[in-house]
């Protein structure tokens, strides 16, 4: 059976880089001579470039095989779920102030693991629909002599 692999889309870390490159030119241009601007700037610019510092070492999010799944846990930690810890994959949809968000969400009982469309690099449905259809064939493969 293939190993399936979603990561995060290229775009995401480039952005939060850019934002923290902002932040701090815009400190530097209006923030000249107030301490407290300085720090808070700092701190959210050194906030954006460990997370997109993250994207970068461990772009993929989501693997999937016969055997199960792995997720990356905390900041850049990964966590292998086989099928038979995993209770639920499902898509949770929500409308919210006219914007519709979308996150993948594998329920493995004690844990809760949530992945949305820019972690993933595409549709979450698409990749419930994959992830569903490979521990159905993984599951079925187990039950047969």
């Amino acid at each position: 059976m293939p190993i399936l692999e979603w990561r995060v889309k290229p775009v995401l870390p480039v952005t939060k880089l850019l934002g923290a490159a902002a932040l701090v030119v815009l400190v530097v241009a209006f923030g000249a001579g107030d301490p407290v601007r300085w720090v808070l700037a700092l701190a959210a610019a050194a906030g954006l470039t460990i997370w997109a510092v993250r994207d970068l070492i461990r772009p993929v999010r989501l693997t999937a095989d016969a055997a199960g799944v792995t997720v990356v846990s905390g900041f850049a930690s990964r966590r292998h779920l086989p099928w038979a810890r995993i209770e639920r994959v499902r898509v949770d949809s929500r409308t919210r102030r006219g914007l519709r968000n979308e996150l993948l969400e594998i329920d493995a009982g004690e844990s809760l693991h949530l992945f949305s469309a820019h972690e993933l690099g595409t549709d979450p449905y698409e990749v419930a629909e994959a992830l569903n259809d490979l521990r159905t064939n993984a599951l079925t493969q187990r039950e047969r002599p």
